[in-house]
Parts: C-alpha cells; structure tokens; sequence
C-alpha cells in the first residue's frame, strides 16, 4: 500500500512538472495511465493542472484539458479561478480559450476579492482586458459590476497602467470609486496614480474628470499623497490652486456615440492641450523653486556675512574694553604711587604707609 501511494504521489509531482513545462507528450501519456490525475491538485494551494497550465500560458494543454471536460471554473486554494491566473500572468491565449469554454467573469477570490478584470488590469495586462471586457458586455449583470466592482484596484501604475485605465474608463468605470477596507482604505484611482507616481495615469483620470479635492480614509488628497511620496510633476499636476485641467464632453455618451477616428482625434486634441496647460504649470513651478533657492541662498549669504562683521565688532569691543582696562590699572598703580608719595590715598594705602612710618 506504501508503495501505491508513493508512485500515487510521483506520478502527480511529474503531471504537475510536465504541465509547467508544457511537455504536452509526457502529459497525455500520465493521463491515459491514470485518466483520475486530471481532478488532482497540488498539496497546500490545491492548484489544479489546468489553473498550472493557464498560470504558464501552455495553451495546448489548456485546450488538452478543457477538451477531457474539466471544468473551466475550478477553485485553488484563495478560491481563483485559472482565468485568474492567466490574466494576471498576461497569458492572452489561455485568456481567450478560457473564456471561449465558458469560464465565468464574474467570479471572485478569497483574497480581496478581485475578478479577472481585476487581476488583468492589475497587472497592466490590456489585451487580456480587452478580451475580458468584450466578454462583459454580454453579461446580464456586466454594467452593475463594471459600475461598482472592477475600480478599486484596477489603476496600479505599472507597465500598461495607462492603457489599461483608457480602456476601464472608456467601457464605464467609475473615476471616483474609492477602495474599501484593505490596502489604502478610501483611495481613489486618483490616490494610487498620485502614490506611484504615475503622470500618464494621472492626466487620463484628470481628463476624465477625476476629483482632485475627494479625501482618503486618511483625510489626504491625491496632492497630499504625490507629495508625500515625492512625486513633484504628479504633485503639480494634483495642486487644488493650478487651473482645472480640460476634460471630456459631458454627457459621457456623448463620446461612445463617436467613430473610432473622430474619437481618437478628440481624444488626442484633448491631452494635447492638456500637456501645454501642464507644462506651463511645471515651468512656473520650477521657476518659484529657483526663486525661493536664490532667497534662500542670498539670506543664508546674508546670515554668514552678518555673523562675520558681528564677530569682528565684538573683537573690536573686547579689545577695546582690554585696553581701558589695562590704562585704568596704569591709573591706579600711578595713584598709589602718588599717594605714597603723598600721604594721601586709598584707606588701604594710608596703612601701609602707617605701617611703615611705625616701623
């Protein structure tokens, strides 16, 4: 019996490495020795073969799999699908093939729970979006979850990021949805561009209409958080006292009424004029930077040579006063000396004369 199970055990960890590695071959024949390897899953995550073979983009052992009827929808252990997993490794075929055999987009994780849209955006995955957005628009609860569930944490400014914020914004995202309890709790798409420091992420919300002046759970605004993080242009950009920044048409559906070509050519007109705005703000950022560094340096100029001259006065004092010290002890001593001479004196003088005449 030992023996079974430990060839059980073998033959699973060498279905699982022939999987990752795509050696379609060596699969197909563990299979047709033992057809129950397939609903098998790995010791601790419960990763099936399939959510190991969507994770590594082997496409011919998706489409192996899928062909024997596994399901498309299997959970791992964080209840993630291999949808999942191939929009957040970007694996755009398993992606298409997934969805193709009926995989559910609206599925959710154990973890924060993230959809594939979630994961696809992300990781700035856009032609997994795409293929993940087209499949939501045939869904009967697409606009309810594209209105509240795919934002909040969909802008991270990673490669991609801007496009993949084109594309939510463009099928209806909301531009001011915050994210709830985990991770920068009340942050908008605007708060996340702002801590990344994300420009082109920025100016796409900006054009959107994003709110520049809606606080986090923290009380920031996205100005607040750009500075924080030391993102100076970004931080320009956020500052509630710049001139608000053009943004589209509204009613919104004003814009998805438009061709392709007219649309992308407002699209461009818009951006542009917004980066001449832009620039004429970072110039005159800059340009009150390097006047506050020249006063700065012109008073700490200033300081130094004020502590020098004050350090030779008080040189010229202390000297001074030295001097009149030492001709007043000339005085006296000459005083003394005349009151010897005399008899007449200090008290002190006149005994000692005293004395002397005593003895």
């Amino acid at each position: 019996m030992g023996h079974g199970l430990s060839c059980a055990a073998s033959h699973e960890h060498g279905l699982f490495t022939a999987v990752q590695f795509g050696d379609l071959e060596t699969v197909k024949t563990l299979l047709q020795r033992n057809p129950s390897l397939v609903n098998q899953t790995t010791v601790y995550d419960r990763q099936s073969a399939l959510h190991i073979a969507a994770a590594n983009g082997q496409i011919e052992i998706v489409s192996m799999l899928l062909g024997r009827s596994v399901k498309p929808d299997l959970l791992n252990r964080h209840k993630q699908t291999p949808l999942m997993l191939a929009a957040m490794h970007g694996r755009f075929s398993c992606v298409q093939k997934l969805i193709e055999a009926g995989a559910n987009i609206l599925m959710f994780d154990s973890i924060n729970g993230r959809t594939c849209l979630h994961y696809a955006a992300y990781y700035g995955h856009s032609d997994c979006l795409k293929a993940i957005l087209s499949a939501a628009r045939s869904s009967h609860v697409a606009a309810s979850w594209m209105g509240k569930e795919q934002p909040h944490c969909t802008w991270r400014p990673v490669k991609g990021g801007p496009q993949c914020v084109h594309l939510l914004l463009d099928n209806g995202a909301l531009v001011c949805a915050s994210t709830s309890g985990y991770g920068f709790p009340g942050s908008t798409p605007l708060h996340l561009a702002a801590r990344g420091g994300s420009l082109d992420c920025i100016r796409e919300l900006l054009a959107w209409g994003a709110d520049r002046l809606q606080r986090d759970a923290s009380g920031r605004i996205p100005h607040m958080v750009a500075l924080k993080h030391k993102h100076g242009a970004c931080a320009t950009l956020l500052n509630p006292s710049s001139a608000e920044p053009l943004v589209w048409p509204s009613p919104l559906k004003f814009i998805s009424e438009l061709n392709a070509e007219a649309k992308a050519l407002l699209e461009h007109a818009l951006m542009e004029a917004n980066r001449e705005r832009e620039k004429r703000h970072i110039e005159r950022d800059s340009l009150f930077n390097a006047i506050s560094i020249g006063f700065a340096n012109l008073k700490t100029g200033h300081d130094i040579d004020h502590d020098i001259n004050s350090s030779k006065l008080r040189r010229s004092r202390k000297s001074r006063n030295l001097s009149e010290g030492s001709s007043s002890f000339k005085g006296l001593s000459a005083m003394g000396s005349f009151g010897k001479m005399g008899g007449r004196g200090s008290g002190r003088i006149a005994t000692e004369n005293e004395l002397v005449d005593k003895s």
